[in-house]
């Protein structure tokens, strides 16, 4: 889906996916702050492949990602990430513009996808 949508950049359209890079409403602990560890490494590794150009490691996340499936029962928070990838340039990378987390395992990451400068 992303792909398709990729010609309206050149429109001057921004793509944006809106969902949650870890999202498990089972096991949010709402009386504490501290990140659960299985959620950190997720968010971790998320980060690093994205911040790479790893995109294909992150299509195959349920096979390549620590914690895949307890971060994300079910990808529908999750997909809207792969259609703003899929719409960046196939040379872009991920460039982390916000973090936090909530309610100890709801990491709000917000990346951006940019061609990078030579």
């Amino acid at each position: 889906m992303g792909k398709a949508l990729a010609p309206l950049k050149n429109e001057g359209v921004l793509i944006v996916g809106s969902g949650g890079t870890t999202h498990n409403l089972e096991k949010v602990q709402f009386d504490t702050n501290v990140v659960q560890p299985w959620a950190q490494e997720f968010d971790t590794w998320l980060k690093e492949a994205l911040v790479d150009g790893r995109y294909d490691d992150v299509n195959k996340y349920k096979e390549k990602a620590p914690h895949a499936t307890m971060v994300h029962p079910t990808p529908d928070h999750f997909y809207p990430l792969h259609v703003a990838m899929g719409a960046a340039d196939a040379n872009s990378k991920g460039q982390l513009i916000h973090h936090s987390w909530g309610w100890s395992s709801l990491s709000y990451a917000t990346y951006k996808f940019m061609v990078p400068l030579n």
